[in-house]
């Protein structure tokens, strides 16, 4: 399927080239301690941190709790037996299953099929993800077999969808997980010697990570929040500067990208990105990320969508942003389809 996709639009060229892992969010940088603290200044971060808080906590109203999300996904497992499994791939550091939906005609059972994942929620804070996967899933459920891309999807591709990577992030209202690790930062890096330590990785990552060895995804997202555009690899630089530096299937990302921006209306018309997409070095590097690490390790071509400008918007919102993400979520995962067999999209 990979090699049909990479001779179509140009060169896929895993080759011992790779440095043994890189992605969004923030530069990576090393911690620092040791420093005297002022107390007065403790006293005025831990203010800032509970009001901090409390206002995210008001926006959660209207979203789905843990328990609330894991419910939907067993409720979609059953509403939808047929063409679906249910699975954990691990579980958060609170003990929370990480849930991940599987969406085929023949869910579970190994077919000469490209498999996509989407993910949502690597950041405890940008929750939008998680709803939204929630609603793709529930529609293919409800349109499968009367509308002709439902159907396309479901009985040519196995679509698997974590929407939630952090849920104790989201729980304690804080972008890095229960122990305050950016999970976007806690893969292996391809030009720093930095999460080399396999016993200090997150059980998070660990758990995407022994996802990939056990399904060989052609393609896959992670959603986040905070930009509206497409991102895709390299995502950092050897020397650490800002800069476009392309990986060696370029061309097809930037494909893969313009799929998703131009299916979003607002995204395909930025002002910002051209074209609604953009190479990670060059917008700004950052290191031991998600979507490199997939490239580089499983093979598998992953974007970094952001999907909203607003981090955490207001539950009314919700359904503006999927009306806004849902062709371009549904025309990322049927390319893969249409390309292979050679259709128009």
């Amino acid at each position: 399927m990979k090699l049909i996709l990479s001779l179509l639009f140009l060169s896929l060229r895993f080759t011992s080239f790779f440095h043994p892992a890189a992605a969004r969010g923030g530069e990576w940088t090393p911690s620092i301690s040791g420093f005297m603290v002022d107390n007065n200044a403790i006293r005025g971060r831990h203010l800032f941190q509970e009001n901090h808080f409390q206002k995210l906590d008001n926006l959660a109203h209207g979203y789905m709790t843990n328990s609330d999300l894991e419910n939907a996904i067993k409720a979609f497992g059953n509403r939808c037996p047929s063409i679906s499994r249910i699975y954990s791939i691990g579980k958060s550091v609170k003990g929370v299953p990480l849930w991940v939906m599987e969406i085929s005609d023949n869910p579970g059972k190994e077919e000469a099929e490209p498999a996509f994942k989407f993910i949502g929620n690597v950041h405890g804070d940008e929750p939008v993800g998680r709803e939204l996967l929630l609603l793709l899933a529930n529609w293919l459920c409800d349109n499968y077999g009367k509308d002709p891309l439902a159907t396309l999807i479901v009985n040519n591709v196995h679509l698997h969808i974590l929407p939630s990577m952090n849920p104790d992030g989201f729980l304690l209202r804080q972008r890095g997980n229960a122990n305050n690790i950016d999970l976007n930062r806690d893969f292996p890096d391809q030009f720093f010697s930095i999460n080399d330590d396999v016993g200090a990785r997150q059980p998070e990552t660990k758990a995407i990570m022994s996802w990939l060895k056990e399904i060989h995804f052609t393609a896959s997202a992670s959603l986040h929040g905070g930009a509206l555009v497409a991102n895709y690899p390299w995502d950092g630089t050897q020397d650490r500067r800002k800069y476009y530096y392309a990986c060696p299937d370029d061309k097809t990302f930037k494909f893969l990208a313009s799929v998703y921006s131009r299916s979003h209306h607002n995204m395909s018309l930025s002002e910002e990105f051209q074209g609604g997409i953009t190479n990670g070095a060059s917008w700004y590097p950052i290191y031991g990320g998600m979507q490199d690490w997939n490239y580089i390790h499983g093979g598998c071509f992953e974007l970094t969508l952001e999907i909203s400008d607003n981090k955490w918007p207001t539950a009314n919102e919700l359904p503006t942003l999927w009306e806004l993400n849902k062709m371009s979520m549904l025309n990322l995962v049927a390319v893969l389809v249409k390309v292979i067999g050679g259709l128009l999209f």
